[in-house]
């Protein structure tokens, strides 16, 4: 029985979305698939992980997928069922996140919007003086 995963839809909505091909970087882990944005920083990186070395029981390995996101929202995912510290990342700015059904599709697809955007943009602000909302980016505020 194949166990359930989102590893091929997420990967086919990256192509569709943003023109990323999977690249499969190591020869020792070829199941491991990075997603970079057209500035070359990855964005996200699907991998197979033994349970154990996740801290979640099970002897078994599970789909899952690491991505950046914003550090105070990490904290606040981390405390949901199937979003565990970053493997093998910044745990403060990138979470793991299972896929095995455990989160749901649609979030997952949020969180990689959002770590394409935090990947591919400068650093945007908000700013109260701001009266249009619209984000002004660090480069300006020199």
């Amino acid at each position: 029985m194949e166990k359930k995963t989102l590893r091929s839809e997420i990967i086919q909505f990256a192509a569709d979305q943003y023109g990323t091909q999977p690249e499969h970087l190591w020869a020792k882990y070829p199941n491991y698939v990075v997603l970079r944005n057209n500035s070359g920083k990855w964005y996200a990186i699907i991998m197979d992980v033994p349970r154990e070395k996740l801290g979640i029981s099970g002897d078994v390995s599970v789909d899952v997928i690491d991505l950046k996101i914003e550090p105070l929202l990490a904290g606040s995912l981390r405390m949901g069922m199937g979003f565990l510290p970053a493997y093998h990342m910044n745990k403060e700015k990138w979470i793991t996140v299972l896929l095995d059904g455990t989160v749901d599709k649609a979030q997952i697809m949020d969180l990689l919007n959002m770590s394409y955007e935090l990947t591919t943009h400068t650093k945007h602000i908000k700013s109260s003086q701001n009266p249009s909302n619209v984000t002004i980016g660090w480069d300006v505020l020199k």
